[in-house]
């Protein structure tokens, strides 16, 4: 069977349900979450997406990112999804929940968009990035930035990145992060 998501309305509001594929294809509004891990010594990590993704493939993006599947809270998904992209178990009272950011997101590449409300939680990790495991399939490695980088970072180098790293809400994000280490 194929992998099926919620469609939402901007209230967030369950209106139907579809199978991904159509979802990205058709450009429906649907709800995803981020996590970004951080670290002590003032540093951010990524995570490279697989060379299979149906949207931004090979790019660097959050820690985590995933859908909130059939049924699940944005809080269950972070939850799973971190266990499955890192093969860290962490509990709700280890995250902070930073704010929820709307975003339609076209991919010419492959000509989809990623219309969504996104869920954005940040997790404090002092551990070793050899230590996260990426899920098989989905991810290709992790990559330490330290967060004053991302501040200053050229216009070359962002194309290394999914590009919605860089738009105001998700620098927001990253001066909430700043303010934590």
């Amino acid at each position: 069977m194929e992998n099926r998501l919620n469609i939402i309305d901007e209230k967030e509001n369950i209106i139907g349900e579809d199978t991904r594929e159509n979802i990205h294809s058709q450009g429906l509004l649907h709800r995803e979450v981020w996590v970004w891990f951080y670290n002590s010594k003032g540093e951010i990590i990524f995570q490279y997406r697989g060379k299979n993704k149906d949207t931004f493939a090979n790019l660097l993006d959050a820690t985590v990112n995933g859908h909130v599947e059939l049924g699940e809270s944005y809080e269950d998904a972070v939850i799973r999804e971190t266990k499955e992209e890192t093969d860290i178990s962490i509990s709700l009272d280890s995250i902070k929940s930073t704010e929820k950011i709307r975003g339609e997101f076209y991919d010419p590449i492959i000509n989809k968009t990623n219309n969504i409300i996104r869920a954005v939680y940040i997790y404090k990790y002092d551990g070793e990035i050899k230590d996260l495991k990426v899920e098989v399939g989905e991810g290709l490695g992790f990559e330490i930035y330290p967060i004053e980088k991302i501040f200053n970072i050229s216009d070359e180098q962002k194309k290394k990145f999914v590009p919605q790293i860089f738009d105001e809400k998700s620098l927001e994000v990253f001066r909430e992060i700043k303010e934590l280490i």
